[in-house]
């Protein structure tokens, strides 16, 4: 059986589904041939994490661990901020101590602060990879700077290297929200270009990303997008209370807050009887409070049912006994390459998906192939209405049927054999 390195920052992973791409992988690689290693960092100040996961890991993969440094801690410290994060990136207001912050992250950080990990790693690894030898790397980023150690170990050791890009790299939409002086970004896009030119073959979660690299490289680059898992979605659908319950899960940012959406919910409430008594906005995980004030301002808050952080089997629950799931995406024009993992999640679940984001973007194109519900701009509320109060319709009238179109593609078991199928080819032309 063939080996294969996967260097992965995130391990296990929180509940995020895109994060979890990597674990699904593991899972399944073995029965395509390929014994998966991890390597890891032994002391990540990670944002959140759900344990859970572990236990689908098997337990023949090694998992190696490298300690990194992170500004996270020192941050709180001078800032008293609770959260792991540095501040977060948007085009919010921020305190001068906010500003400082994100001018150290930009231009002493590069490209992000988890880049202390890159030579520690390094020596380690060469110094496993000696004794343990594999037939091929694979990085998986963000954070971003995972991608200069497969780069460095590629070059002295002249094994075959796949970076995966679970996200754009210098077009990632908030890197606008960084104060980089033009020094600093000029070195963050040579930096994503060597990676891109000195790989053996380049991945990506999304058609347009793939399209977008391949016009900047020589370099082979494949498509490969998250996915579900089918145990995770085993057995009849958990039966829902009855009410119309329209279920969030995951993180609920401020700059992805539909406006247009409550206000559609607000006048459905006053004009469809029952709707009021009826509607539940059921969110799983941490939701920022710009959309609770939203809701709060649409007269919607004892419609609220706040869950909190769920781990993931408990989240697929949510999913599943839905009426309605609702996926909206950051507002920026640089989201529409970006296909959130959780989207196939929710086509997992079977029940119509309420998107709200580019309605020519990657998701939109997902979400219409696999006629699995709608995709409606921020700013046009008539798609939203229409949706609704046709759900609302078949509620009334016994229940919202669920979705049948094709996901097969998505599987993790599909996904594992195209990553499969592409370590293969690797390291047949080196």
């Amino acid at each position: 059986m063939k080996r294969v390195l996967v260097i992965a920052y995130y391990w296990p992973p929180s509940g995020g589904s895109g994060v979890q791409r990597w674990v699904k992988f593991v899972k399944y690689l073995s029965a395509e041939g390929w014994q998966p290693v991890v390597f890891a960092p032994s002391n990540a100040d990670y944002p959140s994490l759900d344990p859970s996961f572990e236990a689908e890991v098997p337990s023949e993969v090694e998992v190696l661990r490298g300690p990194i440094w992170e500004p996270y801690s020192a941050y709180r410290k001078l800032t008293g901020a609770k959260s792991t994060q540095v501040t977060e990136i948007s085009s919010g207001k921020k305190t001068p101590k906010q500003k400082l912050s994100l001018w150290v992250r930009a231009n002493l950080f590069v490209p992000d602060p988890r880049v202390g990990w890159v030579k520690p790693s390094v020596k380690t690894l060469k110094a496993y990879l000696a004794q343990h030898p594999v037939d091929a790397i694979v990085t998986t980023g963000p954070p971003h700077s995972v991608h200069l150690i497969g780069q460095r170990l590629h070059k002295d050791l002249g094994t075959p290297w796949i970076p995966d890009f679970r996200d754009p790299w210098s077009r990632m939409y908030y890197l606008k929200y960084l104060p980089m002086t033009s020094g600093i970004w000029a070195r963050l896009r040579k930096m994503e270009q060597d990676v891109l030119d000195q790989s053996t073959a380049v991945l990506t979660c999304t058609p347009q990303v793939q399209a977008e690299f391949r016009a900047q490289t020589q370099t082979p680059v494949a498509c490969i997008t998250n996915g579900f898992d089918e145990e995770d979605f085993a057995g009849p659908a958990p039966k829902g209370d009855g009410l119309f319950n329209i279920t969030h899960t995951g993180l609920f940012a401020a700059d992805g807050n539909p406006l247009a959406l409550w206000k559609v919910l607000e006048k459905l409430a006053k004009t469809e009887p029952g709707f009021k008594q009826e509607l539940r906005l059921r969110l799983v995980g941490k939701v920022d409070r710009e959309v609770l004030d939203a809701i709060a301002a649409a007269g919607l808050s004892d419609n609220v049912v706040l869950l909190g952080p769920l781990n993931h089997a408990e989240a697929v629950k949510e999913q599943r006994s839905a009426s309605l799931l609702l996926l909206p995406l950051r507002n920026d024009p640089q989201y529409a390459p970006i296909l959130p993992g959780k989207l196939f999640e929710y086509l997992a679940a079977r029940r119509p998906i309420l998107g709200i984001g580019q309605e020519e973007g990657a998701m939109a194109q997902v979400i219409f192939n696999a006629q699995a519900g709608i995709t409606a701009d921020w700013e046009n509320p008539a798609p939203m209405r229409a949706f609704l109060a046709h759900a609302w319709q078949q509620h009334c009238e016994g229940g919202i049927p669920a979705t049948t179109g094709d996901i097969t593609p998505y599987t993790r078991r599909a996904t594992t054999h195209a990553l499969a199928q592409l370590l293969e080819k690797v390291t047949q032309n080196e």
